[in-house]
């Protein structure tokens, strides 16, 4: 995820940091560059925001949707939302609060997983498992499940324009590509675990 953040953006908003692994890395990628910055975190977990103020310049902890009313107008370059809105109740309302803080020609950037991910799909059409599991698309914390176009769509009602949207973590397996190659190609987002993408359209 770390190309997703412009080469010039100077504040960053890190939505569900977590511990920082990803502050920690874009902050190590930017000292190789000689260059600095700033990034605020929102954690909803006290424990892992602790471990985060360790690293990113400030960590507010609480439900993101809540906090975004008291982030700064206009303030960020980039607000990253990695693997977050999956686990979010309202993914519409989060980005609706979240949009007054992308500074003009700012940009969001998230990776969502993939339902439509060709291992789950067999499991639920072949096998009739919806399995939830401790980790990945069915992961048990998931209050939300996206496809490709659904991403779109999220964005696109939400006030935003999607630049980019990236297949990442896609699978090796010779079964997909048979079958994406009998279907003429129609299946070839389910290749991919993940989808990360970048949007515009913060406030002027």
């Amino acid at each position: 995820m770390l190309p997703l953040v412009p080469a010039d953006a100077k504040r960053v908003l890190d939505v569900g940091c977590g511990a920082g692994a990803f502050s920690a890395g874009l902050k190590e990628a930017r000292a190789a560059l000689n260059q600095s910055v700033e990034i605020v975190g929102l954690e909803m977990d006290p424990e892992a925001a602790a471990l985060a103020g360790e690293v990113l310049d400030e960590v507010r902890v609480g439900d993101a949707t809540v906090l975004a009313a008291d982030l700064p107008p206009g303030h960020f370059d980039c607000i990253m939302l990695n693997d977050v809105l999956e686990h979010v109740l309202e993914p519409e309302a989060l980005l609706r609060a979240l949009r007054p803080a992308l500074a003009p020609g700012g940009c969001v950037a998230a990776s969502i997983p993939n339902v439509r991910y060709f291992w789950n799909v067999m499991d639920l059409a072949v096998h009739g498992r919806w399995d939830y599991a401790d980790e990945g698309i069915l992961d048990r914390t998931h209050f939300r499940f996206f496809t490709r176009s659904s991403m779109a769509r999220l964005f696109r009602e939400t006030g935003f324009t999607v630049e980019t949207m990236t297949g990442i973590n896609a699978t090796g397996s010779l079964k997909f590509k048979l079958v994406n190659l009998l279907t003429l190609g129609r299946w070839s987002d389910m290749q991919f675990l993940q989808f990360a993408v970048r949007a515009t359209g913060g406030t002027t």
